[in-house]
């Protein structure tokens, strides 16, 4: 039988409202809960890893930063790119670990690109999606008692200058793209992208989907 997984179009919600909701969902689901996906967009904001270091924010602006619980390095969210949060109970699956989770979500993308006909690869010691150098998806988990939260940030159609502000994910002089560079506006759409990333991600671990 196939595993459920519930999918929440959330629409466009502040980052620290969110952030909350996936913990109180992470520390108050049982055995029986359905796992989740949390599809979202987030007004401008940079978040720091749990393990951030203060100096790969550049400079400061008036956009806030939000000292985060995720694993990773400083990254920026904006409108136009399109979140992919897994709230995913792991112990619960055969075969999969968290290195296995992430690479479930870094082929999703991958696979996403694919549809639109881009290549795009992961790097071993950079977790992410990239296109020729540059990044167009980055990730980072948390994992609490077997349970994962948080996800992934894939470039869509945004404002990319506010990376200049920061070394994202930790990296200096590490460039930034987004689909919107490769193909129409029209066709880098959140929600059309959003539906790929699912459909993908869902047959990677074989999940039968239901849409909320």
């Amino acid at each position: 039988m196939q595993p459920q997984l519930i999918v929440r179009q959330l629409g466009i919600r502040d980052y620290e409202s969110v952030w909350h909701e996936m913990q109180a969902f992470t520390d108050n689901r049982t055995e029986d809960t359905t796992d989740e996906i949390w599809l979202v967009q987030h007004p401008s904001v940079f978040t720091q890893g749990q393990a951030g270091k203060p100096e790969h924010l550049l400079q400061h602006t008036d956009i806030p930063v939000v000292q985060s619980d995720r694993g990773g390095q400083i990254t920026y969210h904006g409108l136009g790119q399109q979140i992919m949060y897994v709230l995913i109970d792991i112990k619960r699956h055969e075969n999969l670990n968290v290195r296995q989770l992430v690479t479930a979500l870094e082929q999703s993308v991958v696979k996403t690109l694919a549809d639109y006909g881009i290549k795009g690869y992961p790097k071993p010691d950079a977790p992410g999606v990239y296109i020729d150098g540059r990044k167009i998806c980055s990730l980072g988990l948390r994992i609490r008692h077997g349970r994962s939260f948080h996800g992934l940030a894939f470039n869509i159609n945004m404002d990319l200058a506010p990376f200049h502000q920061i070394n994202p994910c930790g990296y200096a002089g590490l460039e930034m793209c987004q689909l919107a560079d490769f193909v129409s506006n029209e066709r880098a759409d959140c929600h059309k992208v959003s539906l790929q990333l699912v459909k993908h991600f869902s047959t990677l671990l074989g999940y039968n989907v239901t849409n909320h």
